[in-house]
């Protein structure tokens, strides 16, 4: 047995056993770079660079340094590729095709790729990167600008000499490994994120602990909200859909946003509309988290009309229905195709109570319900009167948060 093997043994075993049991993408990383060093490898800096399954983030890079430990980066998608990643030795390696890249620093390398000139300035003396790709078909060009899944890594030393070969065989002999248990936790870290962005975080988080059968539900009291946005149809008729989608995704940027930051949870959307709940314990603490979000909402949309209107922009109103009861929430739906939500007379309640924003005359609408289980509210609510619902044997009371004419 080579030294290389003596010393990648203990290391293999670790990392197939951290793959696992699960543990984060985090913590498999801290421990590999650890254990690197007390191997005596002679490691500056470690970085690892993957590629995110998110609306938001295009991808994560981890780094390891002797003096700060492990830390990460997300970095936002950009239509157009940053400076930084075009002069980068990853982005050379995917252009080029190559499989390693390896530098000792000499002037040409620290002109040509900025990361290397600032570690040569940390007293770096050898810098070797490799790719590992899941799954990439063989003899097909890689495009740098949109890479297959998979993860750059490279290792940096500061010893005089650099690293030894039997260093790199060590390397290209844990690759493997540590890329197939970062595969199994980045796949579930990528679940858990689409799911939380396509369901909502308390149902994304319910589906992947599995709550997935059809029909499995549970009876709960909460705090019921309807969001829709006022005149959208009149709109629509006269925008180009782009503008109109850009539109729309304003708006609801906030709206989400502010009722997340109260502890809401988004249901679904609805066209222009948008279904949440607050569920955070006790009916009282739902309304009042509720009745917060709605004063917060009011004072943001408002906010953001001015800077729309300034900027030569339409605008749009919105209302607000809120109620509370027994609602049912979990799995609906066919073999094939289900939906986490909720459904029962609670939410038909708070659809019918939408349904007198223009008879009323006020944008947010709150039901006795949610009134008196906020009590004392430090918002001024006031009664709109009684009124006779569809499907309720007696009138129920309406009240807005008062906020001056709207």
């Amino acid at each position: 047995m080579t030294k290389t093997d003596k010393i990648a043994a203990p290391l293999i075993a670790w990392i197939t056993e951290q793959g696992l049991q699960g543990l984060s993408r985090e913590d498999i990383l801290r421990g590999y770079c650890e254990r690197l060093v007390q191997a005596g490898i002679p490691m500056l800096r470690f970085h690892l660079a993957q590629r995110a399954y998110h609306p938001k983030f295009g991808g994560i890079g981890f780094s390891w340094t002797r003096a700060e430990g492990l830390t990460h980066q997300h970095f936002q998608r950009q239509e157009t590729p940053v400076e930084a990643w075009l002069r980068s030795p990853f982005y050379r390696m995917l252009e080029m095709d190559n499989e390693e890249f390896r530098s000792s620093f000499g002037p040409v390398d620290v002109n040509d790729f900025p990361v290397l000139k600032d570690l040569s300035e940390t007293g770096a003396t050898d810098y070797f990167a490799t790719r590992q790709m899941f799954g990439e078909p063989m003899n097909v060009p890689t495009n740098p600008n949109e890479p297959s899944e998979g993860m750059m890594v490279s290792w940096t030393s500061d010893q005089e000499g650099g690293f030894s070969d039997e260093n790199l065989s060590l390397f290209r002999t844990l690759l493997p490994h540590l890329g197939l248990a970062l595969k199994s936790s980045s796949h579930r870290q990528m679940a858990s994120d689409l799911l939380q962005v396509y369901l909502g975080r308390d149902a994304g988080r319910r589906v992947l602990s599995g709550e997935i059968q059809r029909g499995s539900s549970q009876q709960i009291n909460a705090v019921i909200c309807y969001f829709d946005l006022k005149g959208f149809t009149r709109l629509a008729e006269q925008m180009p859909g782009p503008d109109l989608i850009d539109m729309l995704n304003d708006y609801f940027g906030i709206a989400v946003a502010t009722i997340q930051c109260h502890g809401g949870n988004i249901l679904k959307f609805m066209g222009d509309g948008i279904l949440t709940m607050f569920d955070l314990g006790s009916i009282e603490e739902d309304a009042k988290a509720a009745l917060d979000a709605a004063s917060e909402l009011r004072a943001k949309i408002g906010e953001r009309n001015i800077e729309r209107v300034t900027a030569g922009l339409p605008i749009a109103d919105f209302t607000l229905a809120v109620h509370a009861g027994e609602i049912l929430y979990g799995n609906i739906g066919a073999e094939n195709r289900l939906d986490f939500t909720a459904i029962g007379p609670a939410v038909n309640l708070t659809s019918r109570i939408s349904g007198l924003h223009r008879e009323v005359g006020r944008s947010i609408i709150v039901s006795e319900v949610v009134q008196r289980a906020a009590h004392p509210s430090p918002h001024d609510l006031v009664s709109l009167g009684r009124y006779m619902l569809r499907g309720v044997s007696e009138p129920i009371e309406l009240y807005t948060i008062f906020g001056g004419a709207e």
